[in-house]
């Protein structure tokens, strides 16, 4: 069996750099992309994250951002919106909508 998996392929323009804090906030991707790279350029700093449609809070308990690394979450092509949160101060995340990993 063999299995195919397209490289990422971002939607150039969409990316913005976030400041996660204490107390989740929230950004809109827009929605029919089917991934989200998240780049957490904090040395430092976790970020947690949460991707949905409409509101949504990202508590600690979500997904962790570890510090200087990049993760490719999949999601719904109607999810347009992402949540961050960091527990202490310092945190920078990168966030662009795209298709693959």
């Amino acid at each position: 069996m063999t299995t195919t998996t397209d490289s990422f392929q971002p939607a150039y323009g969409s990316g913005i750099t976030v400041t996660p804090s204490g107390s989740s906030a929230s950004s809109t991707l827009g929605e029919g992309s089917l991934n989200v790279v998240l780049t957490n350029l904090s040395t430092t700093t976790v970020s947690y994250v949460r991707i949905g449609k409409g509101a949504q809070t990202a508590p600690a308990a979500d997904y962790p951002v570890l510090p200087a690394t990049q993760v490719s979450l999949s999601k719904a092509k109607t999810d347009d919106t992402v949540a961050y949160l960091a527990t202490s101060p310092g945190a920078s995340l990168h966030i662009i909508a795209g298709r693959g990993l």
